[in-house]
């Protein structure tokens, strides 16, 4: 009885339920807002649709909002620029211009970086009923347009779908600094403008007027004109496939490797080698700031042998500008049904990348309502690695933890990337709880919450539990920080320097 009375009396008891109504516990709200603006794309997801997702998000923007500003302007900031989140981010920026203008300008160009951030950011205005959103808003948009650029013009201006920046022209009314600046403005309002003072235009004009391929190539090549540009005014073929090839950015490239490979581009030695190459670039690659993720779903689609090697090296580069990690480690991976797709393609590629930076001196275990080995490898790629786990069962987050108990494994660090939806077995917490007892009391749990659920299996009054929010790659240097003695994700944010914005 003495041990057992110990035991729970040391628990916080659960005060809440998730989704699937298992105990859990509420985190603080600057832990939930972190969470929704790293995990919530308002796409929908197993446990929730769309409409569900937008109520969470607008409730704790508000709330946000109201309660601690501060700390929404820091994280709005973070979340766009380190989390690489678009959308929630914005809708924030919308809803913090409401309460405290101040702080909206203090940090609007630093959560709009691009005209599609300024489309969008307007569209949500005028979903909240805002309007134009006043004279802020607009001074801000001011700002923002006196650097619009030539090319910003071309890639951006998009007439016809939504806001564009020739709606916002009209919606702020910017006074040009320059002629060429007012020859910009009137182009994009659509209204007669001189084109000699802007050569990517005049090229674009010239495209749109060609009669053959080679005038057009000349074009595209003399205005390095942007593949969404080109593929909007004319139909590509083969060879203007291949002259876009050596003028789109890493990321571009990456996304549209498959339309490339469609039409023929790499069945030409040369234009094969140059987009390995490119791939394969790790300075490239770290400007670019693309997610893991999304090598996957490239990964997915292309057949060309070569590129798919060439896809398995740049996500091992991508981990590779990473801290390493400390040995003694656990690493467990959610493989329950709710964590099908994405979830899945995202947990697995950050699994076995936490699994090299520890350089194998770790644990990574599978789990669903059992934990197994995932028998994982230092010398294979983590995309072939990744390719071969799949979802399945129920989900019982405390099965791992009680496996290394059965076998007294004694781990610095536990790491679980998960969605945190339990719905049978034992409590995570309670587990962890009694694995600190009787194995390691000084064992430091991450949990790594990829999904935009806000039901946490650990209480917030346990110090040496850590949660990370999010899919960038941010979250190996925050687990290796945190190792080190900083602070949790939500600390860090807090301590920002907004003055830097």
């Amino acid at each position: 009885m003495g041990f057992a009375r110990n035991l729970f009396n040391s628990m916080q008891q659960a005060d809440h339920r998730n989704i699937d109504g298992f105990p859990a516990y509420t985190r603080m709200a600057e832990e939930q807002y972190v969470q929704t603006l790293l995990t919530n794309t308002l796409q929908s997801v197993f446990y929730a649709d769309q409409t569900e997702l937008l109520a969470t998000a607008n409730q704790l923007h508000h709330q946000m909002a109201e309660q601690n500003p501060q700390f929404m302007a820091r994280a709005l900031v973070f979340a766009r620029n380190s989390g690489f989140m678009r959308l929630q981010p914005l809708y924030g920026l919308a809803v913090l211009s409401a309460y405290r203008s101040d702080l909206f300008v203090q940090i609007f160009l630093d959560v709009v970086k691009i005209p599609s951030d300024l489309a969008d950011f307007l569209t949500i205005l005028q979903g909240m009923g805002r309007g134009e959103g006043g004279r802020a808003v607009k001074r801000q948009i001011n700002r923002f347009l006196s650097g619009v650029s030539e090319y910003w013009a071309l890639k951006y201006n998009g007439r016809g779908r939504g806001y564009s920046l020739g709606d916002a022209i009209a919606t702020a009314h910017p006074k040009p600094a320059d002629l060429k600046q007012q020859a910009l403005f009137r182009y994009l309002r659509g209204h007669e403008a001189n084109l000699a003072v802007m050569p990517q235009v005049e090229a674009l004009e010239q495209l749109k007027r060609a009669t053959t391929e080679a005038e057009q190539i000349h074009w595209i090549e003399t205005g390095k004109l942007p593949y969404e540009v080109v593929t909007g005014a004319i139909k590509p073929t083969r060879a203007v496939w291949e002259a876009l090839l050596y003028q789109m950015p890493t990321f571009a490239l990456l996304r549209h490797l498959n339309t490339l490979a469609r039409a023929g581009v790499f069945a030409n030695e040369e234009h094969l080698a140059y987009a390995v190459t490119r791939l394969t670039d790790r300075e490239s690659l770290l400007k670019a700031k693309i997610l893991p993720f999304r090598f996957v779903k490239a990964f997915q689609q292309v057949e060309e042998p070569r590129l798919r090697d060439a896809l398995r090296q740049a996500v091992e580069l991508t981990f590779d500008n990473l801290p390493e990690l400390g040995e003694n480690t656990a690493i467990f991976l959610d493989i329950s049904g709710s964590m099908s797709g994405e979830y899945l393609q995202i947990g697995s590629v950050f699994a076995l990348g936490l699994y090299k930076k520890t350089k194998g001196n770790s644990l990574f275990w599978l789990f669903d309502t059992e934990a197994m080995d995932a028998k994982p490898s230092r010398h294979d790629s983590i995309m072939s690695q990744a390719e071969r786990i799949c979802t399945r069962g129920g989900t019982d987050t405390g099965a791992p933890v009680r496996k290394l108990l059965r076998e007294k494994k004694k781990v610095d660090h536990i790491i679980v990337i998960t969605d945190e939806q339990q719905n049978t077995g034992s409590p995570f917490y309670r587990d962890l709880q009694t694995y600190r007892k009787k194995i390691n009391p000084h064992t430091q749990a991450f949990i790594v919450d990829i999904a935009p659920y806000h039901h946490a299996m650990v209480p917030p009054q346990d110090g040496q539990t850590h949660y990370i929010y999010g899919w960038s790659d941010t979250v190996l240097p925050y687990i290796a920080q945190t190792m080190q003695g900083y602070g949790s994700m939500a600390e860090q944010i807090a301590a920002m320097d907004l003055t830097k914005s």
